[in-house]
């Protein structure tokens, strides 16, 4: 890096779909680590009672399930076949996620065994949350790794894998904003090798053990 990290830097990570970026998370929160993980926060978003509200407002009962919860299957459905569409859904989630982002790493930074934070969100560049960062960190994987992956992970095709990735920015240009790469190809003994060069090659001071992380979003 150009310059020295902060105490408790926050590093994001990005890459494509399958790329392995939680499992890259997951092994950099065992070396000290503290989790800010976006996923869990867009699932916690469609519970909040006013974003409910607004979701079923544009898109109906079709979209609640038994429970009388947001069916993100079928929301899914919806949105991500079309762009206007999925806007409309991001207008409604993201000022909620931002926020809960922000108290997150907030809490991370002021946490005096939080050795640096971890922020991994899927829709990170694209939801303006780069600025939030220290250092970007681009999870490269081949696509067929990657489609292999999902396929056993989420059950997803390709052409619904390909449906997804017209949400996301093209992966040439999430490389090209990242700080650092880390390869995420092989298996697991492999991945805990490059994350221990990663932290080395930032300079920081890994600690293994148990996974950092917050508290879940309510």
């Amino acid at each position: 890096m150009s310059k020295p990290l902060p105490r408790c830097p926050v590093l994001g990570l990005v890459g494509g779909i399958g790329s392995g970026k939680s499992e890259v998370a997951a092994a950099l929160a065992r070396r000290g680590g503290c989790l800010v993980a976006g996923d869990p926060l867009g699932h916690a978003a469609l519970r909040q009672p006013s974003v409910r509200e607004q979701v079923v407002a544009r898109w109906g009962q079709a979209v609640v399930d038994a429970e009388g919860e947001i069916d993100r299957s079928k929301l899914g459905a919806l949105v991500f076949a079309d762009p206007d569409e999925r806007a409309a859904l991001e207008a409604i989630v993201h000022p909620w996620i931002s926020r809960r982002l922000r108290e997150q790493l907030i809490a991370a930074k002021a946490d005096p065994n939080c050795r640096f934070v971890v922020l991994d969100a899927a829709i990170m560049l694209e939801a303006g949350w780069r600025t939030a960062c220290d250092v970007v960190v681009y999870v490269d994987a081949p696509r067929a790794v990657r489609l292999k992956r999902v396929a056993a992970q989420r059950g997803w095709s390709e052409p619904e894998v390909a449906k997804r990735e017209q949400a996301q920015l093209p992966l040439a240009l999430k490389a090209a904003c990242a700080d650092t790469a880390l390869e995420n190809s092989g298996g697991p003994e492999e991945l805990e090798r490059h994350v221990d060069a990663l932290l080395s090659r930032l300079g920081i001071d890994a600690a293994k053990g148990a996974a950092r992380g917050l508290a879940s979003a309510r």
